[in-house]
């Protein structure tokens, strides 16, 4: 099912090539003022647009169905769309029965049998994120009020690496992380220009700091913050892993490099001398930074030729896809990443 939340619940409709996309929110505290400039502008950072993103130019003018008057929530559910406006079909026309290499279209063909809207990834593409950017934009305006703030930080493209979250000194202090340098942006920007000159695509990771959440929040295993955020990452198409602080690193470590020894600061406040485990120990935040890292793979929407299978002959062939794809989703997908991150968050904390 299509729906997200315990506190909150998000539904999400639509495909890529279809009339419009969509949700509905419930759960939104009548009385809550809706900041457009802000949703405006997460929803500007998810439609990047750059050389190497699609050339598909939708203007992801959202309209507000139901739930909101003068700005402000009024408690009902609230309804809204994003209407699609440079569709260009006919470039799935002749393969609707070939499966795209790493796309969803098999395990879709299967599921819904053969009835699943087969044109630029249909309900699975990576256009359904911009209903869940608009969502996440509203919960993060509300998190900020809260004094609760996500940082995103793209910090590899390819082989390309900045230096992680983890590796600051100060990393349990709130609110100081830096953003990615020129040189390194420039170095990733001549990564993703390499692959698209060669009719290829390139993946990388997205790391989020989330500063602010106080201690005690979420629930031993089924319900911890862990496995929350975890659900919520592996919704957005492209995501194959997450980790948290240390992750797989922390393997490497001994218990007494690894442990995260607390301490109280001047003012009787409980911190923590490190941040290993990322601000959550068994499945509950412990005050410190919450951060994790999501990989996100190469777009499979490539212009080399492929060997693939023709489900209607049954038989192997060749393609060579057409239309207009992203030769690397990383910057787009930072954007849902930080707006699904405050979802969840604001779930867990109402």
């Amino acid at each position: 099912m299509n729906i997200f939340g315990n506190n909150i619940k998000f539904s999400i409709f639509g495909e890529s090539h279809g009339v419009a996309i969509g949700g509905i929110i419930d759960g939104i505290k009548p009385g809550t003022k809706l900041d457009f400039e802000k949703i405006d502008l997460m929803m500007k950072k998810r439609n990047h647009r750059a050389v190497y993103s699609t050339q598909r130019a939708e203007a992801d003018k959202y309209e507000i169905l139901s739930g909101v008057v003068d700005n402000v929530a009024t408690g009902a559910p609230l309804a809204f769309e994003i209407r699609n406006a440079d569709t260009k079909s006919g470039h799935y026309k002749d393969i609707e029965t070939v499966m795209r290499p790493s796309h969803a279209d098999y395990g879709a063909y299967v599921k819904f049998n053969g009835f699943s809207d087969y044109r630029g990834g249909g309900h699975f593409s990576g256009r359904i994120t911009a209903p869940l950017t608009f969502a996440g934009a509203i919960f993060k305006n509300e998190l900020e009020k809260q004094g609760i703030f996500i940082y995103p930080h793209i910090l590899s493209i390819g082989d390309i690496c900045d230096k992680s979250f983890m590796e600051l000194e100060n990393i349990c202090d709130l609110g100081f992380f830096p953003v990615t340098g020129k040189e390194i942006e420039d170095k990733m920007l001549n990564h993703i220009e390499k692959v698209r000159a060669d009719k290829n695509s390139c993946g990388g990771v997205v790391e989020i700091a989330v500063c602010g959440v106080k201690a005690g929040y979420g629930n031993p295993f089924f319900g911890s913050v862990e496995s929350e955020i975890s659900r919520m990452m592996f919704s957005i198409p492209a995501v194959k892993g997450i980790e948290f602080g240390r992750g797989f690193d922390i393997t490497r470590l001994t218990g007494f490099e690894a442990n995260d020894n607390y301490y109280y600061d001047d003012n009787k406040n409980v911190r923590v001398k490190k941040n290993n485990n990322g601000g959550i120990v068994g499945g509950i935040t412990n005050g410190a930074p919450i951060i994790f890292r999501v990989a996100i793979k190469p777009t499979p929407s490539i212009f080399k030729t492929q060997d693939t299978i023709d489900v209607k002959s049954k038989e192997n062939v060749q393609l060579t896809l057409m239309g207009r794809h992203d030769s690397c989703i990383v910057p787009r997908a930072a954007a849902a990443i930080e707006a699904a991150t405050a979802m969840v968050i604001y779930d867990i904390i109402s």
